[in-house]
Formats: structure tokens, sequence, C-alpha cells
């Protein structure tokens, strides 16, 4: 099917659409159960528009993903193009890392497939293996054709520290469920208390990275456009959640801008609340604090 022209491909995604949503619902509850909470204000007519919206960007996003898996390196650069550039090209050429915060927001696999064509930095990505091998094995050698590295949680550390000839932008989707409670950063985040990862801001300090966020905006079908904003410069010198917080509050921004280009079939907020959730999170301000000895 990636062999297929666009227009065939997408022709496939319409009847696609029908299915996952009015034969066989693909997490239906689940997506108007995440609307319910996130949009209080909304009612269920305008809820079920967002939903519907939903599922039909869910199915392009298919259909581009299919494609980007055999797409030219020609034809991807048409369709993925930076809005301002300058926030990276003046990073690289100070020689500076980057942490390029991202999330599934528009299509994500298209930017892990071009960012190393887009940006001068050598490009990295972090993320969980699959639970299928093989299919992990294939998905990453498409995702890497051009140049891209993808590593997992697991070997990171060491993949960056032998990239010692250019400076690199680490892409990290921080929008996803984290695990340990004792290690999440706990914010209101559309209207509920929402756990997120904060590797990104312990990773910030270790290498004192410039950060960046990174959002993708859609121009017409298939074709899309980054719009950088740079978080901080000098994370060393930031306070304990600022890196973190800032993120969320851009992702926040972007979902009430166009709901329906977020992932709302993931199961985002499956971790129950601690009972003892201020407790929790004044201990690990403190040990962030006193690895990094700040105040």
């Amino acid at each position: 099917m990636s062999y297929m022209p666009f227009g065939l491909i997408y022709l496939f995604s319409h009847f696609f659409y029908f299915f996952i949503f009015y034969v066989f619902p693909y997490r239906k509850k689940v997506v108007l159960a995440n609307l319910a909470k996130s949009f209080p204000e909304k009612d269920k007519k305008e809820r079920t528009k967002v939903a519907k919206e939903f599922y039909r960007y869910l199915t392009f996003l298919l259909a581009e993903s299919i494609k980007n898996l055999t797409i030219s390196e020609e034809s991807l650069r048409k369709r993925m193009t930076v809005r301002n550039p300058e926030i990276m090209d003046r990073l690289y050429e100070e020689g500076r890392e980057v942490l390029l915060l991202s999330s599934h927001y528009h299509n994500w696999e298209m930017l892990i497939t071009a960012q190393n064509l887009v940006f001068k930095h050598q490009a990295i990505g972090i993320g969980m293996p699959m639970s299928n091998k093989f299919w992990d094995k294939k998905i990453n050698e498409r995702r890497e054709r051009f140049g891209m590295k993808v590593v997992h949680a697991n070997n990171y550390k060491k993949v960056l520290s032998e990239q010692t000839t250019e400076p690199t932008a680490t892409l990290i989707l921080g929008d996803q469920s984290p695990g340990k409670d004792e290690n999440c950063y706990w914010v209101d985040f559309l209207n509920q208390k929402t756990a997120f990862y904060f590797g990104a801001e312990i990773l910030a300090n270790q290498t004192n990275a410039a950060v960046v966020y990174a959002v993708i905006h859609l121009v017409k079908r298939g074709h899309y456009e980054i719009e950088l904003k740079e978080i901080s410069a000098s994370p060393s010198s930031e306070p304990y959640g600022k890196i973190t917080s800032d993120y969320i509050s851009f992702l926040e921004e972007d979902i009430q801008d166009k709901p329906s280009a977020w992932l709302w079939s993931h199961k985002r907020w499956k971790k129950q609340i601690p009972d003892n959730l201020a407790e929790m999170q004044s201990a690990h301000e403190g040990r962030f604090l006193k690895r990094f000895g700040k105040r």
C-alpha cells in the first residue's frame, strides 16, 4: 500500500473512517471520555463534532504514516517544512546540543522521518521499543533512512555520548503517559490533574542542552509546517519545573486551538492521582534540587 499514490491511499482512509467510527468504533468510549473531561464547557454536540474530526484526522494520519514508510526524500522535503528555521540554525552555529520537545499532534511520524532533513543538527529520537520486536526493527529502519537515529530509553545515554562530531537535536514526544508515580510531574492540564514525564527536564540539566518546543501545523492535506519556540537556552539556570511547565503550557494552547489534531484515543489519564500527591511532589522537587545543586 505504501507504494500507492497519496490520493489512492487517502481514498481508502474515507472507508476506514466510516468503519472505525460507525461500524466497529475504535476506542470511542476513551475518546469521548477524554473530550468530556478536557472540555467541560462544550456540550455533547460540540464534543461529538470534535470526535468526528479527530477520527477523520486519525484515518488521514494512518494513510500518511503508511505512505511515510516509502516516501522519497524530495517529496518529504516538500511536505514537511519549517516556519522559523533561524532558531535551530543559530543554535547549530553556536555548537549547541538541542532537546526538541514535541507531541502526538498532527503527523509526528513524518516529523521523525524528516527531522534530519529539515535541521542541520544530527537527529536523534528517544522512544520506547514496540512489544513486537520484528515490527520495532522494521519501523525504526524506515524512520532512520534519512539519517535519524532512533534510540530507546535504556540506551540513549550511550548513543548521545558517542555523538561528538556535530551537535545533536534529540526529539522527545513528551505527552505520553509516564511510569512510576514518584518520578512524575503533576500539573493541571486540560481541566484535570495530569502526570507528565520529567525526563526531558532532567536530561536538559544533565547536558545543559538548549530546549526548543516544536509544534506541527497542517498547511493542507499531507503538507505540514513546524513552528519552533525556544523554551530555554540555559537549562542549568532554570528553576525546578520551569522547562516542563512551559512545554505543557505550549502543548495545551495548541490542543485548545485545534483539538481534533491531538491523539485522543490514547489512554492519557489512566494513572490514578496519588493520595499523598503533595508529599510526593515535594520529595520529587527535593531530589531534583539536591541532584543539580539548586535552591
